[in-house]
């Protein structure tokens, strides 16, 4: 059954054409998942506020605390030696829970309405953002409290990125697919830098508004969500894109991928167009089993390198604010700052690994390539990243493109291939699934990355960076046999041009 039209839909259907309609889609769940990442970011930039050297700060007046403690501007329970690893506790809190419930997350994707189902998502997760920095004004420190907001922040945000990648494979067919998920995917990025900057704004005075703030626009982004979010082209009376053909090969769409128009627009009346674009299609694909999902080629080994794909990626996005306070010694504010270069290389990373990726047809082999390239880069910028703020600054930008460059592309325009596969031959109803595995894989390795360089730190950065160059090797080594299969499909291409050539 159909998803009932939005409220604050009716008034846009006299736009009716399809390059309207994508667009708009394409542009609200960009801000959808911004909000969903700008929500998990404050706490890698307060982070640095919680625990930090209270003999270089002078002591208020009115101040309680003893002359000689050293832990007078630290937040309880965060005050002790310990401290790393309780922030990473406080880290695993969430990002296990995200994990756990990515798995179930698709499943319900795929039976609920996505409009209610994301608005749900983003007022849970806009209450559970803010209850973290109410903490602040209500002076808790109990780490339980914190854990235990972290873990229902978890679940609630797995709500976002099985809907989101979902609609867009409604509205969206295969052609140009990377460059279009890839330009998309920028949302991640740019939720992150906002993000450290909303947080940098209070996280040196009242650091409870750095998670308040970034709380309330989720919030509000989710009743913008049930008012205009459209599920089905076929919802406004637009064409459905066509992932394959009727023979099971991949057709390239260019028209409809470029927001062109379509064939669904105001001036058409005639029988064959009505038939075409009919809201209810007589027969409703079951939703695939998560074993069946499974069984789609490339599906475990995609899954399996993001999970080493995105603890390289969640680690940085963690403790790299932390990393840069404590080797480069800039403030807090400064650190938060800094660390989005990370991301703005993030979103260069995406687009290029889409648009090679559209290019060549070698999804498995841009990302094994990038991956490659990662492990000597992270290197560098160990050792010679802070050696003056040039360094830092294009060695970031530069990490930043290689790491989250797969990262982008196999969580984007790799789902979506797989989750409307040949094989399911037109049953677009695994996408959500397929989504939710691949992300919930990668989840586990975005859990384990954190608490490792939690527990690895004490023992010096550099073993933090030889956790991640090796995660990343491995991440390349799963994606072999992939490289491989579009390798020998490259060769076959190309004999079959010069075939066509000698005739």
């Amino acid at each position: 059954m159909r998803s009932s039209l939005a409220p604050g839909v009716w008034f846009l259907r006299t736009f009716s054409r399809d390059s309207w309609f994508r667009g708009f889609i394409l542009l609200l769940t960009f801000f959808i998942y911004t909000c969903y990442h700008m929500s998990r970011k404050p706490i890698s930039v307060v982070k640095s506020r919680l625990h930090q050297n209270c003999s270089e700060l002078v002591k208020p007046v009115n101040d309680s605390h003893s002359l000689n403690d050293t832990t007078w501007c630290d937040w309880a329970p965060f005050d002790k030696n310990n401290y790393k690893e309780l922030l990473g506790a406080v880290d695993n809190a969430f990002l296990v829970a995200y994990a756990i419930g990515m798995f179930i997350s698709g499943i319900f994707g795929e039976r609920l309405p996505l409009r209610y189902y994301l608005s749900a998502g983003m007022l849970l997760s806009g209450l559970f953002t803010s209850l973290f920095g109410l903490g602040y004004f209500w002076n808790i420190h109990m780490l339980w409290y914190f854990v235990l907001i972290q873990i229902c922040n978890g679940l609630v945000q797995t709500t976002g990125w099985p809907s989101v990648v979902t609609c867009v494979g409604n509205w969206f067919g295969k052609g140009k697919r990377g460059l279009i998920m890839g330009i998309w995917n920028s949302h991640t990025s740019v939720g992150n830098i906002l993000g450290s900057l909303i947080a940098g704004v209070w996280v040196n005075e009242q650091w409870g508004l750095s998670f308040v703030v970034p709380g309330a626009v989720t919030a509000a982004m989710g009743v913008i969500t049930f008012l205009f979010l459209i599920e089905y082209p076929e919802d406004v009376d637009c064409t459905a894109p066509q992932h394959h053909t009727s023979d099971g090969l991949e057709q390239n769409q260019d028209n409809a991928e470029d927001l062109g128009n379509g064939p669904c627009t105001n001036k058409e009346s005639s029988l064959e167009s009505a038939a075409r674009c009919s809201k209810e299609p007589s027969v409703q694909p079951a939703a695939i089993s998560f074993l069946g999902a499974l069984r789609i080629p490339g599906v475990v080994e995609f899954s399996l390198c993001l999970l080493f794909a995105k603890l390289v990626s969640y680690t940085f996005l963690y403790w790299l604010p932390l990393y840069i306070f404590n080797v480069a010694h800039f403030s807090a504010k400064q650190a938060g700052d800094l660390s989005t270069l990370f991301d703005v290389g993030g979103i260069m990373g995406g687009i290029m690994a889409g648009l090679i990726s559209d290019y060549t047809n070698g999804r498995a082999t841009t990302c094994c390539i990038m991956l490659i390239l990662a492990a000597p880069m992270m290197f560098l910028y160990n050792y010679i990243g802070q050696n003056g703020i040039t360094n830092s600054i294009v060695m970031l930008i530069i990490c930043g493109a290689l790491v989250n460059g797969p990262y982008a592309l196999i969580t984007t325009a790799v789902s979506a291939d797989l989750g409307t596969h040949q094989s399911l031959k037109g049953n677009a109803k695994a996408l959500s699934t397929v989504t939710a595995i691949i992300d919930g894989t990668g989840s586990i390795g975005a859990a384990l990355g954190p608490l490792l360089a939690g527990l690895i730190s004490p023992t010096g950065w550099n073993n933090v960076f030889y956790m991640l160059i090796s995660a990343d090797i491995l991440a390349c080594l799963l994606l072999c046999r992939l490289v491989y299969k579009e390798i020998i499909a490259w060769k076959s291409s190309l004999s079959r041009d010069r075939g066509y050539k000698e005739i």
